[in-house]
């Protein structure tokens, strides 16, 4: 029985020595008429006879098999213990509680990706909540077979479907290919949807999905920092106050009057040119400079085009020229 302790005849019980056994199997020659029955919290029995269920125990604490126990089986019901006979049964023990297993792709998977052929790789990470919701399907398809089941064993059989359904709900129109964690919630309740309807076939339900991260080649990252830093460099006065934190923060006091110094001069610098901007924009032209006595008409008329020959009016329309 590896890692759990020896079962005596006359004590039927599971020392849960580990907390990711999902159900665990007792099975012993035979159940002796003086046996006992333990179940402790967070733990749920059932009685198994020629394979069959012939009855489930929730309630905790210590009960006689003969008194407690056969009284409420189904075929075994009024079962008589002879002279050193017993019941050749088994009994499956259930853990109840709600299990957190965490997950992560084994290989990197190809999203499509408008502009890139070979789609955009990545990888991403997360946990999902598990637990058992059907006695009778999880012993129809796994206790039948299995002494013992783990959240290694369900997170394997995660793994083994989960690509095609990342690929499903990452590739849903409108996502960001570059920020796929902000549809991180809609992807992962898709997900939990489809993979619910996978292990209710096991007796276990999803009861939540969760993307914690998705991981980008190191290529992408270094683009996305990039278009990150021109974007900020773009906003003067952000750029000074990330030149100004990063040297104070290094602790080095020379980086630090540099940035200063510099921060100095680019505030002086758009200082000038807004003072330049807003002399340009206050002072208008006089009317008397335009029509100064030393203004020179144009050579054509801007109306009919006719040659002016220098006069101050155009000799086939009458438009004023200067």
């Amino acid at each position: 029985m590896g890692f759990f302790s020896n079962q005596f005849a006359n004590v039927i019980e599971w020392k849960e020595y580990r907390d990711d056994v999902i159900f665990w199997k007792w099975s012993n020659n035979e159940i002796k008429k003086d046996s006992r029955l333990i179940i402790r919290q967070g733990q749920d029995a059932i009685f198994l006879y020629n394979g069959k269920v012939e009855g489930i125990f929730k309630d905790e604490g210590s009960f006689e098999v003969e008194s407690d126990i056969i009284p409420f089986l189904s075929t075994l019901k009024g079962f008589k213990f002879g002279f050193n006979s017993g019941i050749r049964a088994e009994v499956l023990f259930i853990n109840t509680k709600l299990f957190n297993i965490k997950w992560g792709t084994k290989n990197v998977i190809s999203i499509p990706a408008p502009g890139l052929p070979a789609g955009m790789p990545i990888r991403a990470y997360g946990t999902f909540d598990v637990k058992v919701s059907d006695y009778l399907q999880l012993i129809e398809s796994l206790a039948g077979v299995k002494q013992i089941y783990t959240i290694d064993d369900i997170r394997e059989r995660v793994l083994s479907i989960l690509d095609p359904l990342l690929m499903k709900w990452i590739s849903q129109e409108g996502k960001d290919m570059f920020n796929l964690q902000a549809n991180a919630v809609e992807i992962g309740n898709g997900i939990r949807t489809d993979l619910d309807m996978q292990l209710i076939k096991l007796g276990l339900t999803v009861t939540a999905f969760h993307c914690s991260n998705f991981s980008y080649p190191q290529e992408i990252q270094e683009m996305q920092t990039k278009a990150a830093s021109q974007a900020m460099v773009g906003d003067m006065n952000r750029y000074q106050q990330f030149a100004m934190s990063d040297a104070l923060s290094n602790g080095n006091n020379r980086g630090a009057n540099t940035a200063m110094d510099m921060a100095s001069m680019q505030m002086g610098m758009m200082m000038g040119q807004q003072m330049v901007h807003n002399m340009s924009a206050n002072v208008q032209p006089s009317p008397s400079v335009s029509q100064s006595a030393g203004a020179v008409p144009p050579k054509f008329c801007p109306n009919c085009g006719t040659p002016t020959d220098g006069g101050r009016f155009c000799k086939e329309c009458g438009q004023k020229l200067i």
